[in-house]
Order: C-alpha cells, then structure tokens, then sequence
C-alpha cells in the first residue's frame, strides 16, 4: 500500500470504552445538509446506546469540534466524518484534541473506505446512470497529497463497480473543476457522462457538482447505512 494511502493512526490517548463519541463533520449553512450530519449521529447513536453521540462542526456552524469537547468535560473519541485525510485530520482535529479539557483520541477518518464508494454507486445508479456512462467522480478537493491520493483509490474504486472510464475532479482546492471533468470526456467521446457526488451531505459542494453540466447527478452519500458501520469501526480501531 502507498504511504500516502497508509491508514491514519488514531492519536494513541487512553480513554474508556464506552465514552462518549463526537461525530466530526464539515460544516454548512444548507439546511439539508445539517440534517443529513445528525441523522448520520442519530443511526450511530442506535448501534451504541451505551455510549453518547454528539455532533462537532469543523466550519461555517457551530458547534465547534471544541465546543463540543468542552461541553463533556470528560474522556470522549472524535471520529472525523470526511472522505479523505487533509488538514482538518492531521493538524486541525489533533490540536483541538489535546487541548480538550478531557483526555481526547482522534481515529482515523470515514475515508478512504470501499463502503463508501458502493454507497456513492448505489446513489448513482437511483439518479439513472446507465452502463456505458462515463463517470466523473465529484469530490470536496484539498490540497493534501494524502487527499488526493485517497481520491484515486475512491476512483479506482468506483471503475471497478461501474466498469466506465472515471475521472476524479473537485469542488475546490485542486483541478479540474467538475465542469472541467465533464467537458474533457464528452471532447473524448463520451455519450452521456455521469457526475457520482462523492460527498457526504448536501451543501455548496454538492450545487457545484449539480453546475458541471452533466447528463446526471446523483445526490450524495447521506446517511447511508454504509456510513454508520465505517464510523463504528473508526471507533473499535
């Protein structure tokens, strides 16, 4: 495996085992998108009902990761609710970790996992893709290597699913733009091109993939079940 593929090692903090989990998320203003975050919390918060499951924004919103943390007061696991390593996972959450009032362990984030792609393919698939489609696979973008390089492995992922030429572009932070992506395969060749939103949740990103011109575009990942079983295996790892 790539080192920059490496999995994340979760910040090695002694904590107990049933204490309370903090859902990392992007934040957004998009009503829906909120939504889709605590609902992601909410089917969580089913498979452990041991533990308590809050919800820290990273951005835009509040509450803060921080916030979060401090509102516990005691030992809690934060697991980062995003698709790819960046700065958010290896500086931003680390420093807000250690500066918890409580002992605090980060794991690993949701991304890269093969799940998450079956997830993004099954939505493909409802918006009405057709064997044969080129597919562009639309990211949240970062100017992270590891990002990038967990991009691909999604990518590759989802070729192997769809068995169509997929491209990967992004939202922000790196190129090509979707509408870029889509333009480069219909000058190639392509019929009927496909935008797969590779995002968790609906928000700014996910208008930008809707922008591209593409014949269709699915919605994000949601609150797919898939989601919740990678959060949970976060959370034992």
């Amino acid at each position: 495996m790539s080192a920059l593929l490496a999995p994340v090692r979760a910040v090695d903090v002694g904590v107990p085992a049933d204490c309370p989990l903090v859902v990392a998320a992007h934040g957004t203003e998009n009503a829906d998108g909120l939504r889709t975050v605590h609902a992601i919390a909410a089917r969580v918060a089913a498979r452990v009902p041991q533990r308590e499951v809050r919800v820290g924004f990273l951005d835009v919103v509040g509450p803060s990761v921080a916030d979060t943390l401090a509102g516990l007061a005691e030992p809690a696991v934060v697991v980062p609710l995003l698709l790819a390593p960046g700065y958010h996972v290896d500086v931003d959450l680390p420093a807000v970790a250690a500066a918890a009032p409580a002992p605090t362990r980060c794991t690993a984030p949701v991304g890269p996992d093969r799940r998450l792609v079956v997830a993004a393919h099954r939505r493909l698939q409802e918006a009405g893709w057709r064997r044969g489609d080129a597919v562009v696979l639309g990211a949240a973008g970062s100017s992270s290597p590891r990002s990038a390089a967990a991009t691909a492995q999604a990518v590759a992922w989802m070729a192997e699913l769809t068995g169509s030429p997929v491209v990967a572009a992004y939202a922000s932070a790196s190129a090509p733009t979707p509408a870029e992506a889509v333009a480069r395969l219909r000058a190639a060749g392509a019929c009927r091109v496909a935008v797969a939103t590779y995002l968790l949740a609906p928000g700014f990103f996910a208008g930008r993939m809707h922008d591209a011109g593409a014949d269709i575009v699915s919605a994000p990942i949601g609150d797919a079940p898939e989601v919740a079983a990678v959060v949970l295996d976060r959370l034992a790892g």
